[in-house]
């Protein structure tokens, strides 16, 4: 399908293009160039049209302001604990004292 750009950088979709991306007059659309020269076209999704504004009291305030090097504490203390959570869960258990090791 074919189509031509105005005098004012406008396009008109094909019916057939608008009926397969299920779009309407006020609905907003993705154009993303491919390496290959393509341009790929989707349908915005009404989610993530959502504004960064909208978000705004969807989670608590905190207590009070945590510093930069706060945070890279908090982070790298989380870091630190699931390291040692996922090293433990991969270590071999040894059997606990008095116990025999069963013989394969």
């Amino acid at each position: 399908m074919q189509t031509t750009l105005t005098s004012k950088a406008q396009i008109t979709l094909p019916k057939g293009i608008r009926m397969l991306l299920q779009v309407e007059p006020g609905d907003k659309l993705d154009f993303v160039p491919q390496p290959d020269g393509r341009i790929t076209v989707s349908k915005v999704s009404k989610a993530s049209q959502a504004s960064f504004a909208s978000l705004r009291g969807l989670l608590p305030r905190p207590q009070r302001a945590c510093s930069v090097e706060e945070m890279n504490q908090a982070v790298m203390e989380m870091v630190a604990q699931r390291h040692t959570e996922s090293s433990a869960k991969s270590l071999p258990r040894l059997p606990k004292s008095g116990q025999k090791h069963a013989r394969a």
